[in-house]
């Protein structure tokens, strides 16, 4: 069963963890634009459009009707002491028994790196997902190149299973990843 989005909120010590809303659209795209430099070549092509109001409501339409279904769910991570937008976090894909798993995803601004956000933001959510979507595994998949990345996973007890020819598309290649899951402990 889907999770409401208007009643979510992971908060820990320093984040803030919440579905992306209208409103966030200035600070969301200031980040990226910022940050496209040291974004693209980790995520698949960005459109002629990126980060522009058109593509914004494109993205916002499609993660509500992710939320609604119950086959995505994705967040935006603010620091609790000013709330600045430092990144986001997602979990997609997700599939119901007999599987009860989702893949991870997550990005974050370049301004923004080795304060541990990311993998205080990544663990919060994947307790959530546990939690609350009563998942069993959740599943990501890196390029053997990002060591920030390894790191977030390894922190939040994510296992290394394998390496996958020609994952994704990633800055208009198809390339090449090392596969992680965490699994529940209680299962």
């Amino acid at each position: 069963m889907p999770v409401h989005r208007k009643d979510t909120a992971i908060v820990t010590q320093r984040l803030v963890i919440e579905p992306a809303r209208k409103k966030d659209f200035e600070d969301w795209s200031a980040l990226r634009k910022r940050s496209r430099k040291h974004l693209q070549p980790w995520e698949p092509t960005w459109p002629r459009d990126a980060n522009s109001r058109a593509d914004w409501t494109r993205r916002l339409q499609a993660w509500k009707a992710g939320w609604k279904s119950g086959r995505a769910y994705v967040f935006l991570i603010r620091r609790v002491k000013d709330g600045k937008l430092v990144g986001g976090v997602s979990l997609t894909n997700v599939r119901s028994w007999p599987a009860n798993s989702a893949s991870l995803g997550y990005w974050l601004g370049h301004d923004q790196q080795g304060h541990g956000f990311m993998q205080e933001g990544v663990g919060a959510v994947c307790d959530w997902a546990f939690r609350e979507l009563q998942l069993h595994r959740i599943e990501a998949g890196i390029l053997a190149s990002n060591l920030r990345s390894r790191k977030v996973l390894e922190t939040n007890g994510f296992r290394e299973e394998g390496h996958a020819e020609k994952y994704l598309e990633i800055a208009g290649v198809r390339r090449d990843h090392v596969l992680f899951a965490l699994v529940r402990s209680d299962t």
